[in-house]
C-alpha cells in the first residue's frame, strides 16, 4: 500500500469520468424548426444567444452589456422519441469560478416531461480548460411516444454555438406550449442570474418558470443589478409579460437603493401599464450572525421597499406587491449558501418555493 496526496477521483470512480459519445447521431441547430429557443427576447432579430439587445436605444452600462452575453434563463425545447440526447457546444470562455461548479457556469442540463411536470435527467460535463465540449445529456430506453425535452443554457458563460444531437432516426416535433403563454421577467443580481447553482435548472427563476410552465427572461447581472433607468426602459420593451420580478437590492448600498427603486419601477410602469410587478427584498447573509450592522442595513432597505410599494398602491397601482426576502431561506439561512451570500441548490429551491405563492397570486393563477 502506498500513500499519495494526489488523489484524482475520476481515475478511481467511473461515474466521475467524462465519456465520449457512442453510436450514431443526427445534429441540429436549435435555431431551426421544429426546435424552439426561449429566454432571449431579441433572438429573432439578432440571431445570437444574448439577454439584451446589441444596440438598444438606451446606452447600457458597460458591465451589464458584457454580462448580457451570459445565457442564464435560456432554454431549448422540442418533442422527440429519441432515447438519447446530446449537445455540442462552443463557449465564450472556460470554467473560471472558484465557488460555482462548472456544470452551473458552463453546462447545460436536461429535463423531460410535459410543461409544469418536467423531471431532471442529466447534465453536461466538460474539461475545465476547454471552451468547447460534446456531451451526452441522457440515454435510456426508447419511449413509447414523443416526450418534451427541455435543455437549460449555462448560467455564467456565453454560448456562441450549440447543436442538439439525437439518436439517428428519431422523430422531432415542436413544443409550442410557451408560445401561447406569457413570460416571467426577473431583474436583479448574481443571485437572480443563478450564482452559485450546481446546474442551470436549479437557479430560482428557472425553478419558478418550470413550476408555472412559462418562459423565463433572466435579467440578473452579477454585481451590476443597480436599478438604472436605462435598464428599466429596455426591459419595458419586452412583450407578453405575465409578471416582472424586481430583485436587485443586494447590489446596492442603502443610499443607492433608496435613490433608484421608485424611479426604476415608475420608468418600467410608464411602458407596461398592466404587467404585475413583484418587489422582493434580499435574502439574509451569513455575516449577519457576526455583524449586527449588516442586519440593520438590510432591515432599513426592507422597510423602505415595502413603503415604496405601499405608496404606489395608494396612488392606484393595484398590480404591484412586495415579498419579504428575509423569510425565503428559513431560520437556518446560513446553511443555504455557498459562500455566505450566494445560494446553494437548497437555497435556490427554498427561494423558488417561497416566491411561487406570491407570483401565482399576482398573475391570478391558483
Amino acid at each position: 500500500m502506498s500513500w499519495s496526496s494526489n488523489v484524482q477521483p475520476q481515475q478511481l470512480d467511473p461515474n466521475m469520468r467524462i465519456h465520449s459519445l457512442q453510436g450514431e447521431w443526427e445534429w441540429y441547430s436549435p435555431l431551426t424548426p421544429p426546435f424552439q429557443v426561449y429566454g432571449f427576447p431579441w433572438l429573432a432579430e439578432e440571431g445570437i444567444y444574448r439577454r439584451l439587445p446589441l444596440n438598444p436605444k438606451e446606452a447600457l452600462p458597460s458591465a451589464v452589456d458584457r454580462l448580457a452575453n451570459c445565457t442564464a434563463g435560456g432554454q431549448i425545447r422540442f418533442r422527440t422519441d429519441a432515447e438519447r440526447v446530446a449537445v455540442r457546444v462552443r463557449l465564450g470562455g472556460t470554467a473560471s469560478m472558484d465557488h460555482m461548479p462548472a456544470t452551473g457556469q458552463n453546462g447545460f442540463d436536461a429535463y423531460i416531461g410535459e410543461p409544469g411536470k418536467e423531471r431532471y435527467v442529466g447534465t453536461s460535463r466538460m474539461k475545465l480548460h476547454e471552451s468547447g465540449y460534446e456531451c451526452i445529456l441522457f440515454s435510456g430506453s426508447k419511449p413509447d411516444k414523443l416526450r418534451t425535452v427541455t435543455l437549460n443554457f449555462p448560467l455564467y458563460q456565453s454560448v456562441s454555438e450549440v447543436a442538439v444531437g439525437v439518436a439517428a432516426g428519431a422523430a422531432i416535433e415542436a413544443d409550442e406550449t410557451y408560445r401561447s403563454r406569457g413570460r416571467i421577467v426577473f431583474y436583479g443580481t448574481s443571485i437572480t442570474q443563478g450564482g452559485c447553482a450546481g446546474r442551470p435548472g436549479l437557479a430560482y427563476p428557472q425553478q419558478i418558470g418550470k413550476a408555472l410552465a412559462r418562459e423565463v427572461i433572466n435579467l440578473g447581472f452579477s454585481g451590476n443589478g443597480k436599478g438604472e433607468a436605462e435598464l428599466a426602459a429596455v426591459i419595458g420593451t419586452i412583450s407578453r409579460v405575465d409578471c416582472f420580478v424586481v430583485d436587485y437590492e443586494a447590489n446596492c448600498s442603502t443610499e443607492l437603493y433608496m435613490q433608484t427603486l421608485e424611479p426604476f419601477i415608475r420608468q418600467y410602469r410608464s411602458a407596461q401599464r398592466e404587467v404585475p410587478i413583484l418587489v422582493v427584498s434580499r435574502i439574509p447573509y451569513a455575516k449577519e450572525l457576526l455583524d449586527r450592522s449588516v442586519t440593520a442595513e438590510r432591515k432599513k432597505r426592507l422597510v423602505f421597499a415595502k413603503e415604496v410599494v405601499g405608496k404606489l398602491k395608494r396612488e392606484g397601482d393595484e398590480r404591484i406587491a412586495f415579498v419579504d426576502g428575509s423569510r425565503l431561506l428559513g431560520k437556518r439561512y446560513d446553511e443555504c449558501t455557498v459562500d455566505g451570500v450566494h445560494p446553494n441548490d437548497l437555497g435556490f429551491t427554498r427561494m423558488a418555493k417561497g416566491l411561487l405563492p406570491a407570483i401565482r397570486k399576482i398573475i391570478g393563477e391558483p
